[in-house]
């Protein structure tokens, strides 16, 4: 069983990005976890909830967010 882990919202992007460009590394869960200082299974049990959550949203399952415009691209965390 995994152990409870908080994700903040940086790490959860460098997963994201690092899950993209280390997609055929068949080591790429190891060089995530080292990367983002995770458990292996830390990083298995995130990139499985992501499946699912991904899975659930095509599947209409979960609606998808009603940004108001230009939050979509972005722009509603931007400093002014």
């Amino acid at each position: 069983m995994a152990s409870s882990s908080n994700w903040t919202w940086e790490q959860n992007k460098l997963f994201e990005n690092s899950v993209v460009t280390n997609n055929d590394d068949p080591d790429r869960f190891q060089k995530i976890a080292k990367v983002l200082g995770k458990t292996v299974e830390e990083v298995k049990v995130l990139y499985q909830n992501h499946v699912h959550d991904v899975n659930a949203t095509e599947a209409a399952e979960i609606p998808l967010p009603n940004y108001k415009t230009g939050e979509a691209k972005g722009q509603h965390n931007k400093k002014k």
